[in-house]
Parts: structure tokens; sequence; C-alpha cells
């Protein structure tokens, strides 16, 4: 079985205050982006003298890395053409198989990842390869998990995965994982360019490290005059001035490059233009 987990982009992206258990209560509207995918295959079988996928013979070296579970249920493969750095049974499909073990008798399965959407840009590539693992998981077992409860078990491996079970529009409250579908019939009509600049990775500590939630006194950034989720009724050419990025602030000082990305998309003509998540990955609204 084989998808090929797309990217999101938020529109809007406010920080609200801290939580108890150390996250963040936010607002955002995360929206579907065809600009990058991923290609994920997950197939049965323990016969780990071949591969899972043709793809492997496209790479070698330190763009391939493989791993076997302890308990040799799973084989994991992951592929990407800049290296891969992190353990792949630390990748999130492989603690989605780990997840859904807990509760289930799960077969013995290899999974072959190939990374081509961009590693720490914002974009939740590696949620939307988590969703998609343990749809196709749920299938390959059998076990009869609707959106409903695949969104539950993606909530617990990542703040924005439960949003690519769904897979369309949608608001996001508390750390993100609290969904309510939205209709965005305003974008009728726009096209989204997504702008990745080489070199910068931000990471979700270094976009947390200098940020201060809006409920906090010492807040100072900007504000619009009412509730998040009426801005989306009104034009997209007023958002630039009512819809925000809190992590822009952070972020932007410390590569401002991204504030120039932002910048150059408006004088290309952009109706709004935005960081997504929090970074570095920067996009545009422009008009057919």
């Amino acid at each position: 079985m084989i998808s090929f987990p797309e990217v999101k982009v938020n529109l809007g992206l406010e920080v609200l205050r801290k939580r108890p258990d150390g996250y963040h209560d936010l607002n955002t509207l995360f929206v579907p982006c065809k600009a990058y995918h991923d290609t994920l295959e997950i197939i049965t079988g323990d016969d780990y003298s071949r591969t899972s996928s043709t793809l492997a013979g496209k790479y070698s070296g330190d763009s391939l890395r493989q791993a076997i579970s302890p308990g040799g249920k799973l084989m994991i493969t992951i592929a990407r053409a800049e290296g891969v750095d992190w353990d792949p049974l630390s990748d999130l499909t492989a603690k989605a198989y780990a997840l859904l073990s807990q509760d289930f008798s799960m077969p013995c399965v290899k999974i072959f990842l190939e990374k081509t959407s961009p590693v720490g840009a914002g974009l939740g590539g590696g949620s939307s390869d988590a969703a998609a693992a343990l749809k196709m998981l749920s299938s390959i077992a059998s076990l009869g998990l609707d959106e409903a409860a695949l969104a539950s078990y993606a909530a617990r491996l990542g703040s924005d995965c439960a949003f690519f079970i769904y897979g369309r529009p949608m608001l996001g409250e508390g750390r993100g994982e609290i969904l309510t579908p939205a209709g965005l019939p305003v974008l009728d009509g726009y096209e989204l360019k997504v702008v990745v600049p080489e070199g910068i990775h931000v990471s979700t500590r270094e976009a947390y490290g200098g940020i201060t939630p809006r409920e906090d006194p010492r807040f100072a950034g900007p504000v619009h005059p009412m509730p998040f989720k009426e801005i989306f009724n009104l034009p997209v050419e007023s958002w630039k001035d009512l819809l925000f990025n809190d992590f822009e602030t952070t972020v932007f000082a410390l590569h401002p490059q991204l504030a120039e990305i932002k910048d150059g998309l408006y004088r290309e003509g952009a109706a709004y233009a935005s960081m997504s998540g929090s970074g570095s990955a920067v996009f545009g609204l422009f008009r057919r």
C-alpha cells in the first residue's frame, strides 16, 4: 500500500497561553497544501531480506537509513537526498505503529518512507506521514478505525497530526488537536505559492524560545478587533492587517531572510503572505 502524504500551511497562528502540561494553547487554521509530499509505502511480511520498495534503489550511503524494532515486527527504511540524520525508529511513522501495537495485535510490517518534503519548515511533513501511517496500518490490519478514532491516536503523536487525518481545512484550537471543519469559499480564485529557503531549519524549541503569549501582560505584538475565526469571512486582501503568525516576531529576528521573502511575495502581488507554522516556509496567496 502506497500513499503520498501532503503538507499544510497555517493561516494565522496565535499563541494564547502556556498550559500546565508545557504545551501552548493556539488559534490557527490548517489548510492542505499540494506544494510538497512524501512517499510512504507499508507492506506486511517478516522477510527482511527484501526491501519494502523499489524506491530504495535510488538512494545509498547517508541518504538511506534502516532499522528493525527490538521485537522484530517492524522494519523501517527512510530515504532522503539531503541525508537522514535521525533514528528511523524515532520517526513518527514508526511511533504510529508502536502506538497502535499497544491496543491491537499488529502484523509484521515494513515501512518505507521517501522524504521529499522540507524538514523544519513548519509545513508538518512528519505529522502528515504519521497520519498517513495510521490510516494505512488501520486498513492493512483491518482495525476498522474511523476518522474520529484515528484522529484521537494522531493527537497523541503530535499537535498537528490529527488535522492530517481529515485533510481538509480545519480550525485548530487547544494545542492544535481540537479541530472544527472550516469552509473557505473566500479562497476560491486564489493559488498558493510556498517558498522554502535552503539552509534554514527552525526547530519548535527555537521558535517558542522567545515568544510571549497573547494573554501575557508583556505581549506587545499586533492584535485584531474581532474573534479569530471571523477573519476568514473577510476578503483575503484584508488579512494583511488582521491575520498574524505570532512566531514571525521570534523567527524573523533570528532569520531576517524570511522577512525579506515575505516582503518579496507582497511585491510580487500576493494578497496575503505569512510564515507557516513555526517556519521556515513562507507562503503567499495570489489571485489567479
